[in-house]
């Protein structure tokens, strides 16, 4: 069996900006701080919701190095290293063992994409490359392409391949990939909205966008299930659905990032592409923050 890199809630953590649209970085510590405070059980830097795709190799790296240091190994810290280029992310990769990072988080190929057969050489030879755990991530409603049970199932043959994070909402695939792969691959929830469906299949936690303004609240929901307490999980996940909702209402981390200003984090605004959000969708977020009582 392998090791497990963490158990739990991890937060897919924003990247905050300054007025120039600079890394914060003094922000983005003091938030790495706060989710340490309040029982998140790993950090994901430099993934999709911290807007890897707008920033330059040397900013990623260096938040990948900040955040190590920030935590200070406290929790484990999972750096965004995915590429549509095998040969982009098999550098970003090592970079990343360079500086610390506990773990990796692999996207399927984006755009150019890839075949099934293509998936297994392209996280193969980023496995090989380096010695540290692989989280794969499957994300059908970004890059195009999904990971195949029979693919997953060989993927975990790999040493280094350990877990995926599932985002395709396909709970009967994500079924068979658990009694295809055995215990040779942990799963975690990529949909904050599915996290107790994916604990009933034996998932170990998720990686979570809502982790961003909620952090106690979403380990709750895996530390209640992994108690016993099946049913206040459930009701937990079910309170805060409104918000989770309110969260992809626009395109991830455009909300989230909306949602951590108004909270008093100065979170700034996301690079473009990406850009504000409608008045509608505004009142939508305030009004489900409100109703949880956060704002």
């Amino acid at each position: 069996m392998k090791t497990s890199i963490f158990t739990g809630s991890a937060v897919a953590i924003i990247t905050p900006m300054n007025e120039d649209l600079s890394v914060n970085y003094e922000v983005l510590g003091e938030i790495i701080d706060d989710q340490i405070k309040n029982s998140t059980d790993a950090i994901v830097i430099v993934g999709t919701t911290g807007e890897s795709s707008t920033l330059t190799d040397e900013e990623h790296v260096k938040c990948i190095q900040y955040a190590v240091e920030r935590a200070a190994g406290r929790v484990p810290v999972i750096a965004g290293t995915g590429s549509n280029h095998t040969d982009y992310a098999l550098w970003l990769s090592k970079e990343a063992e360079k500086v610390g990072a506990n773990a990796l988080l692999q996207v399927t190929p984006y755009y150019n994409k890839t075949s099934q057969a293509g998936l297994v050489k392209h996280f193969t030879a980023i496995a090989d490359a380096v010695n540290l755990p692989m989280i794969l991530y499957n994300v059908p409603s970004r890059t195009g392409m999904t990971i195949a049970p029979k693919i997953y199932q060989e993927l975990s043959k790999h040493p280094n391949i350990v877990a995926a994070k599932e985002a395709s909402g396909n709970f009967s695939a994500i079924a068979e990939t658990r009694y295809l792969c055995g215990d040779d691959l942990d799963f975690y929830s990529g949909n904050d909205d599915q996290i107790v469906p994916m604990l009933s299949l034996g998932g170990k936690g998720v990686i979570s966008v809502l982790s961003n303004v909620a952090p106690k609240e979403t380990h709750d929901i895996c530390q209640l299930y992994f108690d016993g307490k099946i049913a206040e999980s459930a009701a937990l996940q079910i309170k805060y659905m409104g918000l989770i909702q309110a969260l992809f209402c626009d395109v991830n981390p455009i909300p989230v990032k909306k949602a951590m200003n108004l909270l008093g984090w100065k979170a700034g605004e996301c690079r473009l592409p990406l850009t504000e959000m409608s008045s509608e969708n505004k009142a939508r977020l305030e009004k489900e923050m409100k109703a949880v009582g956060l704002i």
